[in-house]
Formats: C-alpha cells, sequence, structure tokens
C-alpha cells in the first residue's frame, strides 16, 4: 500500500492538473522543425495522427475534467497559427479558441505554454535558433497568442525545458555546437520579452518556465537559462521524472532517453523542491510535469504500477510542502499517451492510447485514472486503498 500525502500538507487553493503539448498529441502537423524530423528516417516512429487531439479534444478535455482537476496545460503552436512570416491562420486560432473554451466550460483553467519546442518551417529555413531574428520573430507571435487569451485566468510557461530544448536541437540537427550560446540567449530573450507582454497584456497572471530537473547537475544548468530569468518568473515550474540514489542508480538509462528502465525515485522529487526553496526562497514552486512511462504499455518489470508512482510522488510533494517548499500545484504528465519526441514506445499517459496500430486511437483508463480522481478529491485519503 503507497504512502498517503499529508492532508495538512496540501493549502487551499492548491492546483491540481494535467499536462500535454501541440505536436505530442494534435496530429495533423504542420510544416515544422518537428515535422521534419520526424520524416527523416532518424527518429523511431514517425508523428503521424499522434492520438489526434486535435480532433478529439473536446472528449479528452472532457476527461481531464472528470478526474476532478483545476487546470489543464497544452501548447499553443506557433507552426499551426503562423504558417508563414506574413500569414496568419485564423481557422488554427478558432481551433484554439474552442480548446481554451472547452476547458473553462468544464471549470478548469488554461495553462498555456508558448514554445514546447516546435516552431515553424519558415523559421527552420532561416536557421532556427542559430538566425539572431528568431527572437523577433517568436514575440511577435507570442504577442498576438497572449492578447487572443489574455484574461481566461491562463497561468503562462513561456518557453518548455530550455536546456533540453537546446539538447534536441543539438541532436537532430537543428543548431550546430558553436550556435548553443545564441540560441541560449535567444531564449533568455524571448522568455524576458514575453513575462513583459504578459504583465502588460494580462495582469496579474503567473509566468514561468519550467526546468527539467536533473539531479546533481541542476544548480549549473540553471545558470544556463533560469538564474538568468530569476526576476522575470514569478514561479518556478519543476518538471520531475527521476532521481538518483546509492540504491538507484539506473538514472543513467535517461541519458539514451530509455526512462522506462529508470526505476522511479520519489524522495527526488521532495529533495528538487527543497533545493529550489533553498536557492530561491519566496518564490513560489508548481510541479508542472511529473509521471512515469511503460514501454508499448507493458507492465514494468520493476513491479511500479502508476497508481503507485503517483501516490508515492504526491506523499514527496506534500512532505516538502509541509518542509516550508512554498509548492501550490501539481501536474500528472500525462492525460493520454503522446510522441515522445520521436517515439510512441514510452508511454506516459492515464489513458494510453497505441498509436502505431490502433486506427481509432482508442483511450484506454490506467490505474493512474481512478488514483488520480481519489488524490484530487481528497488527498490524505486518495492512496490509502491497494494500487
Amino acid at each position: 500500500m503507497p504512502p498517503a500525502p499529508s492532508a495538512a500538507a496540501v493549502p487551499d487553493g492548491f492546483l491540481w492538473g494535467v499536462a500535454s503539448s501541440g505536436f505530442q498529441v494534435e496530429g495533423s502537423s504542420p510544416d515544422s522543425n518537428w515535422s521534419r524530423y520526424s520524416a527523416s528516417g532518424r527518429t523511431d516512429d514517425p508523428i503521424g495522427a499522434a492520438v489526434d487531439f486535435r480532433h478529439r479534444y473536446r472528449e479528452d478535455i472532457a476527461r481531464a475534467a472528470d478526474l476532478g482537476v483545476d487546470v489543464f496545460r497544452f501548447s499553443i503552436e506557433w507552426a499551426r497559427v503562423q504558417p508563414g512570416p506574413d500569414r496568419w491562420d485564423e481557422s488554427e486560432f478558432a481551433y484554439y479558441d474552442d480548446v481554451v473554451a472547452a476547458i473553462a466550460e468544464h471549470g478548469m483553467r488554461p495553462m498555456i505554454t508558448l514554445d514546447h519546442w516546435v516552431y515553424p518551417g519558415w523559421i527552420a529555413d532561416r536557421g532556427g535558433w542559430a538566425d539572431p531574428g528568431t527572437t523577433g520573430a517568436w514575440l511577435a507571435n507570442a504577442e498576438r497568442v497572449v492578447a487572443r487569451y489574455a484574461g481566461t485566468g491562463a497561468l503562462w510557461v513561456t518557453i518548455n525545458e530550455p536546456t533540453i530544448y537546446v539538447q534536441k536541437e543539438l541532436a537532430f540537427g537543428g543548431l550546430t555546437p558553436a550556435d548553443v550560446p545564441r540560441m541560449l540567449d535567444g531564449l533568455v530573450a524571448a522568455h524576458r520579452g514575453a513575462y513583459a507582454l504578459i504583465h502588460r497584456l494580462d495582469p496579474g497572471a503567473k509566468v514561468t518556465s519550467n526546468a527539467a530537473y536533473i539531479p546533481g547537475a541542476q544548480p549549473y544548468l540553471d545558470t544556463l537559462f533560469l538564474d538568468r530569468v530569476r526576476d522575470s518568473v514569478d514561479f518556478v515550474g519543476v518538471d520531475y521524472y527521476y532521481g538518483v540514489a546509492p540504491d538507484n542508480l539506473t538514472a543513467v538509462h535517461a541519458a539514451f532517453d530509455d526512462f522506462a528502465a529508470v526505476r522511479p525515485h520519489p524522495q527526488g522529487l521532495y529533495a528538487a523542491l527543497m533545493d529550489y526553496a533553498r536557492r530561491y526562497p519566496g518564490v513560489p514552486l508548481y510541479v508542472v510535469e511529473n509521471g512515469v512511462p511503460t514501454a508499448d504499455g507493458a507492465p514494468r518489470p520493476d513491479g511500479w504500477t502508476r497508481s503507485r508512482h503517483l501516490c508515492e510522488h504526491v506523499a514527496a510533494l506534500t512532505r516538502a510542502i509541509d518542509d516550508g517548499a512554498p509548492v501550490f500545484g501539481y501536474n500528472y504528465w500525462s492525460l493520454t499517451d503522446n510522441y515522445e519526441w520521436g517515439s510512441y514506445t514510452p508511454r506516459f499517459g492515464l489513458y494510453t492510447v497505441d498509436a502505431r496500430t490502433d486506427p481509432d486511437l482508442v483511450r484506454r483508463p490506467t490505474d493512474g485514472v481512478d488514483t488520480y480522481r481519489a488524490v484530487v478529491s481528497d488527498p490524505h485519503a486518495g492512496c490509502h486503498g491497494p494500487s
């Protein structure tokens, strides 16, 4: 039986959520850096229809609402709404209008990511983030998006996991090693500009850029981006997937994107939150992503289930809150399985989808669905039952 979270630790107004990203779930992908990477033959799987969120968003948003969560995270894809340097697609903006409206209809608030590693093909043709003009083009798109969705109660994420963004661009050829400083400078400038325009256009909104927490290396990695924008974040977004301990060295598999071979380490979430509480005193924290994959939906060889993972990580989260970490929200990654940046093998979803072989893309609930619903309803009692 997994440990139960502490009832006293979850503060009033705590936000429970689910997370996704546009390119990974939408399908019907427009021309972008990642649609090109997917078609290049360098990935395990092409993107295909993904899980077709583009046409099934209403049913997936309803599934999230059925969990009782407060927040639905998604991204507005730059490549979709601006298919050319002087051309905006109002039909695609209308799609996102409907996504935001559906979230609100179900009593949730949007968490909108402006950049989840995808930029338009015409930006790629100009050199991507190696081109100094990319920051200005990025901000022009951001201003349109923010102006359109200001007043919706959105939490804003400017750039998803900036250091991993750079890593992926290097791995797939969108960037050369010599251009890394230029990309990092461009991302810092983009975030700062977005922070200013969000606070101008959507007063009172909270803004972050979520960091992929790498145990041991994070204080250094934060010097590359987060420390450079620490005066331009209203909270620190923390993405936590694995930790390192003397009796658990399986995190080495993460270096090869084999996350299903990494044994979960819930205590590492506690350590990550306490680390940020120490290094960023007084800055609120939000767990923007946390989850565990299976390989093609098969049971994990180490015996961990999604339910157990969820319970033990929520217990670590609430222990951090008890010990003074100012955490005000948690998102599970992800609502459904998705395209994990080149492969459909890692499956993180509360609802599993066989994107490779099921033409109907049926959403099948995992054991995490009932557990998360119970946790959201009553964090203290939600994990007392068997998992």
